[in-house]
């Protein structure tokens, strides 16, 4: 068994802008909760914390308002959104609908270097040591899977879509991930989906994904 460190995930591109610098750093602190539901943001520190001017960080921050993470008041500030476990039926009901579309239309226009790189992150997947890595290294791999089969669509509308969805869900199970004793078997189940698109199976893919969300459901909902 591979750990995850030697197995770093595939990266969705290098950010070429202070400002996307700023945005893919904030984003991941408020996914993984490392910025607490509800914490005001005080942008001298972030920026302090970046090595960044306060301009990129303000505009990181725009960007995350509009993907429902950060939330400005008019004279009192920016706070991280809080978690709510209502909202993990509306997300569900999304995911539910275009995870499998995505995988469908995946596994149907992929090109052949896609879906070289879809068969190598299914093989790492399935060399991670998934029960010795720490959850919070396993959801950020779950997010790099995600992203690489919404970038295997082709649609860059559907995966934005798929994108900020899947970030208000890794936080909703962030907020649970040390009750879950689901954790590794939620991302073993990659594995099965990666290749089903590889090969080109677009209804193996489509049912795979919508079993993944769903499974994904269940499991916070036997924990709250």
């Amino acid at each position: 068994m591979l750990d995850v460190s030697t197995v770093a995930p595939i990266p969705e591109g290098v950010p070429d802008s202070m400002a996307e610098r700023a945005y893919a750093a904030i984003r991941d602190r408020l996914i993984m909760l490392d910025i607490r539901p509800n914490a005001a943001i005080v942008e001298n520190e972030l920026a302090r914390d970046l090595g960044a001017g306060r301009t990129p960080v303000r505009e990181a921050l725009k960007r995350l308002e509009m993907d429902r993470l950060v939330v400005s008041y008019p004279r009192r500030g920016t706070f991280a959104t809080g978690v709510d476990i209502t909202d993990l039926a509306h997300i569900s009901e999304i995911r539910q609908v275009l995870e499998p579309l995505a995988a469908r239309r995946a596994a149907q226009v992929a090109n052949a270097a896609m879906r070289s790189e879809l068969r190598e992150l299914a093989d790492r997947t399935d060399r991670l040591d998934v029960a010795g890595i720490d959850r919070r290294e396993l959801m950020r791999w779950d997010l790099t899977v995600h992203r690489a089969i919404y970038r295997a669509t082709g649609n860059p509308h559907l995966r934005d879509v798929l994108v900020r969805h899947d970030d208000l869900a890794t936080r909703i199970f962030c907020l649970f991930l040390d009750r879950m004793p689901t954790v590794a078997q939620h991302v073993s189940e990659h594995v099965a989906l990666l290749r089903a698109i590889a090969d080109g199976e677009a209804d193996r893919a489509a049912e795979l994904a919508h079993d993944h969300v769903t499974g994904f459901e269940r499991a916070i909902r036997a924990v709250v």
